[in-house]
């Protein structure tokens, strides 16, 4: 059970938010219950709303953002993350079973994606203190500078989510997905 409040319908959000949750609605056909969390501050709403968009427009395409989310939400142990990303994962990335338990692992059955999925995971886990290894690694799978900035801020996203999902013990909305380990 949720530690906070979640409105329970966009219309119970505060009002500077409902129209941001009216466009989540819109593209992805509910307003899930971290998006309605998140509305309790308009400000923090807008900011996770705008940087997704943003991300959007970036040169990583979407199976990979997909392939990281999941990387950071099992480094994380975040089973919310870890649900909704197993399903945006499946329906909307495309993305097969085999795939996101390589994901999962810090790895990608694609051998261009490995290197983004092991780079973010390297993140993660050193808290962005990366080696000259990792950082060439990433580069010899054919990422540029622009994208690996990309990679680190998808981590940094990632990562808010796991973690205001774990303060407030968020209840999952998605099928139910559980973290095999955390950091």
């Amino acid at each position: 059970m949720s530690r906070f409040l979640i409105p329970a319908a966009i219309e119970d959000a505060p009002a500077a938010s409902q129209p941001l949750l009216t466009a989540v609605k819109a593209q992805l056909g509910s307003a899930p219950n971290l998006f309605r969390l998140v509305s309790l501050s308009p400000a923090a709403l807008e900011g996770y709303v705008g940087l997704m968009g943003a991300l959007g427009k970036g040169d990583l395409p979407a199976p990979t953002r997909e392939r990281i989310a999941l990387a950071i939400a099992e480094v994380n142990g975040c089973d919310y993350c870890l649900s909704a990303h197993t399903y945006l994962g499946k329906h909307l990335a495309k993305l097969d079973d085999a795939e996101m338990t390589a994901n999962r692992s810090g790895a990608s059955n694609d051998p261009r994606a490995d290197g983004a999925v092991r780079f973010a995971v390297a993140v993660a886990t050193a808290r962005g203190h990366v080696t000259e290894d990792a950082l060439q690694a990433v580069r010899l799978a054919g990422y540029d500078d622009a994208q690996v900035i990309e990679m680190v801020l998808h981590v940094a996203l990632n990562t808010w989510t796991n973690y205001i999902n774990e303060v407030a013990k968020t209840d999952i909305d998605f099928p139910i997905m559980t973290a095999r380990k955390a950091a």
